[in-house]
């Protein structure tokens, strides 16, 4: 299988950070804050960031692989009672290619 890079590149959108605090303090109307000092910058983020943050915790202590059913498979297939289900394997294939097409649409 061969994976082509994407046919378009991702968006540049090039902004000055002095433009951007420039919006900041003209949309909220307000001035900048008196606690931050000359030359400082600060950074607030939302609350979905904060549940990103703690789902990465989250899943950083997660493993990869469950070993143990690795494990169980391996002595399986060496056993000789491992079996595929072509239907399931087929089912399941379909409904991957039918999500892939549905997000590009």
């Amino acid at each position: 299988m061969k994976i082509d890079k994407p046919g378009k590149p991702l968006p540049v959108n090039p902004i000055s950070e002095e433009s951007a605090r420039s919006t900041t303090h003209s949309k909220a109307g307000a001035p900048p804050p008196a606690a931050q000092q000359p030359g400082s910058t600060s950074v607030s983020l939302g609350s979905i960031a904060t549940q990103l943050h703690s789902m990465e915790s989250g899943m950083a202590n997660t493993p990869v692989v469950d070993s143990a059913k690795v494990a169980e498979i391996r002595q399986a297939i060496s056993d000789g009672r491992f079996e595929v289900n072509s239907g399931v394997v087929a089912d399941r294939l379909i409904a991957t290619v039918r999500n892939l097409i549905d997000n590009q649409a």
